[in-house]
């Protein structure tokens, strides 16, 4: 007599990896996500200053303030203010900030994310 045996489902080995897959890439997202959420609000302030009325005239002092002041509202915690640079060339000012971001992932795992942003406002 030939009997067949089909294999039918996952071993319980097979169902662990999974999951485990699983959590690894729910972990990775929850922490992910925060950043990315912020660096959205930071784009967000940086672009508004450019429909400010005659921000291009005003000093690098009261622009980092008036971002102080939206990222205060906007609830932006992890980025300094005073890491925004403002320069002044040839009719234009440029509003730019650089910063990046550490965030623990497991054990001795972190991820750090590099963001960079610019905005050219006219002078005057």
């Amino acid at each position: 007599m030939n009997t067949r045996h089909h294999q039918r489902g996952m071993t319980a080995i097979g169902w662990l990896m999974v999951l485990g897959l699983i959590a690894f890439f729910t972990l990775i997202t929850l922490r992910l996500v925060p950043i990315y959420l912020e660096y959205g609000k930071v784009v967000s302030v940086l672009e508004s200053l450019t429909s400010e009325p005659d921000i291009g005239a005003r000093s690098r002092r009261e622009i980092i303030r008036l971002v102080s002041k939206r990222f205060n509202i906007n609830d932006v915690r992890g980025v300094d203010p005073r890491t925004v640079k403002v320069s002044k060339d040839r009719g234009k000012t440029r509003i730019s900030i650089e910063y990046e971001r550490r965030e623990h992932l497991m054990a001795n795992i972190d991820v750090v994310a590099v963001f960079s942003k610019q905005v050219e406002v006219p002078s005057r």
